[in-house]
């Protein structure tokens, strides 16, 4: 296969951690990614990957959802509450494709999704965007500061540690509803459509019906509590934060 360049050049690559149980397909995986400029550490078992994973700290987890020792989901949401890896990129690769496979695993904090059998091509280059993705999110921080909170009336988010108050107290919110209220905040006004939202939040295009976006702010409203009615619903169009 043609090589795809990781990075910037002269730039050191990016590490990527493949956590799967299948010899074959991490030797497989492990190999075009590192023949498309990474550098690559693969183990098989979860516990494995959680302990790698806080030593090299990499910059994008390719991560199977059926591990023998623990669900990748649990292995997603551990990385996620580990305030050191908690930027770290995560693809998840499943053998099922339906629609609550996807939702759990894009629940529990993955970035993307993958479906077995896939394209290797195609998997390279998922993990080359993620990638720079979370290598332009850790740039921003260290150049602009530590304090990138967005405010809005009583909301508060900080987006380097996921946490978000409302009127000085701390929320638990789940990951797609921290990438909502997220995306709202950095856009006070502007009206989402349920198909940007999907695509903004979610990560895909029109694969999801949209009730899955409107069960979600329906969610996220009730967690604000007080600025639950920030959340506007836009009838005929999508969601906007509003001034409370």
């Amino acid at each position: 296969m043609a090589q795809v360049e990781a990075g910037r050049p002269g730039a050191l690559p990016e590490r990527i951690l493949i956590v799967d149980d299948e010899p074959d397909l991490r030797q497989l995986v492990t190999f075009n990614l590192r023949e498309a400029g990474f550098e690559v550490d693969a183990v098989g078992s979860g516990q494995a990957g959680l302990a790698l994973a806080a030593r090299v700290r990499p910059a994008v987890v390719v991560l199977d959802l059926m591990l023998p020792d623990l669900p990748g989901t649990e292995i997603c949401r551990q990385l996620r509450a580990d305030p050191v890896l908690a930027d770290s990129g995560i693809l998840m690769l499943t053998a099922r494709g339906d629609e609550y496979d996807r939702l759990v695993g894009f629940e529990a904090g993955a970035d993307d999704y993958v479906v077995k059998p896939f394209s290797v091509r195609e998997l390279v280059l998922r993990v080359r965007a993620l990638a720079r993705r979370i290598a332009e999110r850790r740039a921003a921080r260290s150049t602009i500061g530590s304090d990138l909170k967005l405010r809005r009336a009583g909301l508060e988010l900080d987006p380097i540690r996921h946490r978000v108050f409302v009127d000085g107290e701390e929320l638990a919110l789940r990951p797609l509803e921290f990438k909502l209220i997220h995306l709202l905040l950095e856009h006070p006004g502007r009206v989402f459509t349920r198909a940007q939202l999907l695509e903004e939040v979610w990560g895909i295009t029109g694969e999801v019906g949209t009730r899955t976006v409107d069960t979600h702010v329906r969610r996220l409203r009730e967690r604000l509590g007080s600025c639950g009615e920030a959340v506007e619903t836009v009838h005929g169009f999508g969601y906007r934060l509003r001034d409370l």
